[in-house]
């Protein structure tokens, strides 16, 4: 089922199955979210949890015991229940249950909020440990955004803007496995905010960045200046990413947590990352993305 709401200036779609953003409409109409071609990516803006990204052969360790959890968590192909709705906000809710625990073997709720304010929308992720030992997770965005916006450009024309000089070095992808090795390098960046968008970045998947100095980035036309800008200050991952072959969008993605590491153990606690509540605790974490 769609939630539609609005404001003033934008509106958005959210679909219950995933609690995912399906539409992010600007004052002018256009639609910023990706709108799921299969050809190059089926997904809009899927919600990622108790994982960010795979797990070594689809598997890890929990408890002694292995469980088998697909790439980005199972959350996403959840139906949630609508908690809340107002005109410019709404928010869903999906807890733990017998089918979960073949995944996760965790008691937990998890709220995703969506609000409307000016030229902009927040999400919001509340974790809750429903249950009586420590809850571990993580949790993470996975907007796409379409490109380009205004007639007459195409992708080159646009950057990825931090909003501070950056040094970073990105680890490698394995394609194979889709495991991270931080001991290899696939992009860097030497005291520097911008990255002119070429599809040629995203050959060997994702750009991972950690700890940045940016609490904000911009996909920005170098001739319009039409754009998206994300700040995303509660997490200390990003993901930039499109597809192989060529895609007409691009992902931001922030993260708490990114997929096993080629150096990591299977064990679930021992995840880059991993976050972990006491029971009857809660967290929240939210990014905002503002239409420019």
């Amino acid at each position: 089922m769609l939630i539609h709401i609005q404001n003033e200036n934008v509106s958005a779609e959210i679909n219950t199955l995933g609690a995912e953003l399906v539409s992010f409409k600007g004052d002018d109409g256009f639609e910023h979210i990706w709108q799921g071609d299969p050809k190059y990516w089926g997904g809009h803006a899927p919600v990622l949890f108790p994982i960010v990204g795979a797990l070594r052969n689809g598997r890890t360790r929990i408890k002694g015991e292995w469980y088998e959890m697909n790439r980005h968590g199972f959350v996403r192909r959840r139906e949630f229940t609508v908690a809340e709705k107002r005109e410019d906000a709404v928010s869903l809710v999906i807890e733990s249950d017998a089918e979960t625990k073949k995944q996760y073997p965790f008691d937990f709720r998890l709220t995703v909020s969506y609000a409307l304010a000016g030229s902009s929308i927040t999400t919001k992720f509340k974790v809750e440990n429903t249950g009586s030992e420590p809850l571990p997770f993580c949790v993470g965005g996975h907007p796409g955004f379409n490109l380009p916006i205004a007639e007459g450009e195409v992708f080159e024309d646009y950057d990825i803007v931090f909003e501070k000089p950056e040094t970073q070095k990105c680890p490698e992808i394995d394609l194979k496995e889709c495991l991270i090795d931080f001991d290899k390098v696939t992009y860097t960046l030497d005291d520097e905010n911008v990255i002119p968008l070429q599809h040629s970045l995203f050959y060997r998947d994702a750009l991972v960045f950690s700890n940045l100095e940016s609490t904000c980035v911009s996909l920005k036309s170098r001739k319009s200046g039409r754009g998206v800008m994300m700040e995303f200050s509660d997490f200390p991952m990003l993901g930039i990413w499109s597809a192989a072959n060529d895609g007409p969008y691009v992902a931001l993605e922030p993260w708490t947590g990114c997929a096993t590491a080629v150096s990591e153990s299977d064990e679930f606690l021992e995840k880059r990352g991993m976050r972990q509540l006491e029971p009857g605790a809660e967290a929240e974490y939210a990014f905002t993305v503002f239409s420019i």
